[in-house]
């Protein structure tokens, strides 16, 4: 198993290269919505690798080589008119280098975050993927995560 430790300011061109493999697999599925580019600008990783509150992890090979990330950002609704007061992990993005993939780093970046939710009091996990990116959808079915909404769409 590899290394995963919380991403620092010295990951950030890999984790940019990685970002444009994402939006790469988004933008060849959908050029209807995405342009080629990356989610984040280096200034921006910046800003999330420091708060508490967009933990980013990734996992690293014995050379403390980035091979794949895992954005997270904590969410709670307090005093919520209609939710309950329960705190959430959203995994805003997860990826493994293009060139690696299969190793099961992926699961085990997903185990990390999966205990670091249960070890800060986290009620559950959640994040969107897109319904055309079949991989990522077999990826999180397989790792037992169900349906909790579904957002649609009518293309005009």
């Amino acid at each position: 198993m590899n290394k995963i430790r919380k991403a620092e300011e010295k990951d950030i061109p890999i984790i940019l290269e990685l970002l444009k493999q994402v939006n790469k697999i988004h933008y060849e599925q959908r050029p209807d919505i995405f342009k080629l580019g990356t989610k984040y600008t280096e200034i921006s990783l910046k800003s999330i690798i420091a708060d508490d509150n967009t933990p980013v992890f990734v996992s690293v090979d014995e050379n403390d080589k980035v091979e794949g990330y895992v954005f997270c950002i904590l969410e709670q609704k307090l005093n919520d008119n209609l939710f309950t007061d329960i705190k959430t992990l959203y995994i805003d993005d997860l990826c493994i280098d293009e060139n690696i993939r299969g190793k099961h780093i992926g699961t085990d970046l997903y185990n990390f975050v999966l205990n670091y939710a249960k070890s800060i009091g986290c009620y559950n996990i959640t994040l969107n993927v897109w319904s055309c990116n079949k991989s990522a959808l077999g990826f999180y079915e397989h790792l037992g995560l169900i349906p909790q909404k579904i957002y649609m769409e009518k293309i005009l």
